[in-house]
């Protein structure tokens, strides 16, 4: 149990040896999300299987948001208000630990989703004797959690809302099975992994009503 200095984005930031080493190639996923914030609706952002939270703190470092990161590990949470705090963001980052389906509200909504689930197949986690095992292991077919995120989004993406879900290959992409209204406009690949954008089909298929973030 070490904590781990790093640079990401041009940030200063802290880990932890039991968390995933963080991926440079995953600050993409972090301009992306920042570029999205000018398109999307008022309302906070919400980042889900945040780990360091590296990825939402450097995405919203330039905007006013409010950030709600999750993660189900305490390592992960403690880490994610230091690195808030080493950013000066404290006051508007939220940090909540626990299971997808129980750590947000019923009634809350969100402008942009970040999601970061781990997607390996669990036959596959061998592979990779230096990552944390649960911070890989994303089930049989790789998509356990990436499906509870997906419902997550699908239910409390705002209209006109959009959500961006990195897994590890565009099939994977192909497998997750959307809930109804809810649709993948594009893919990009990249070396590690790829990144999905999901938005809702109509503002009228929508559970999460505007007006309705916190």
């Amino acid at each position: 149990m070490a904590k781990v200095d790093f640079t990401f984005a041009g940030h200063d930031l802290v880990t932890d040896d039991r968390l995933l080493e963080p991926r440079a190639w995953t600050q993409k996923q972090s301009a992306w999300a920042a570029d999205l914030l000018s398109q999307v609706p008022e309302g906070p952002v919400l980042e889900l299987c945040a780990g360091a939270g590296h990825i939402g703190l450097a995405a919203l470092r330039q905007s006013e948001r409010r950030l709600v990161a999750v993660d189900r590990e305490p390592v992960a949470a403690d880490t994610i208000r230091a690195n808030a705090e080493r950013l000066g963001m404290a006051s508007r980052v939220e940090v909540r630990c626990g299971d997808l389906s129980q750590v947000v509200a019923p009634d809350e909504c969100f402008a942009l989703v970040i999601a970061d689930p781990p997607w390996v197949p669990t036959s596959g986690v061998g592979r990779f004797p230096e990552d944390p095992r649960g911070a890989i292991d994303g089930g049989a077919d790789g998509l356990t959690v990436a499906r509870q995120c997906v419902a997550v989004i699908a239910e409390h993406l705002l209209p006109w809302g959009a959500a961006l879900l990195q897994l590890g290959t565009r099939e994977q992409v192909g497998s997750l099975d959307l809930p109804a209204g809810l649709v993948v406009v594009e893919v990009r690949e990249y070396p590690r992994g790829v990144l999905a954008r999901l938005v809702p089909a109509g503002a009228d298929q929508v559970s999460c009503a505007a007006g309705s973030s916190r």
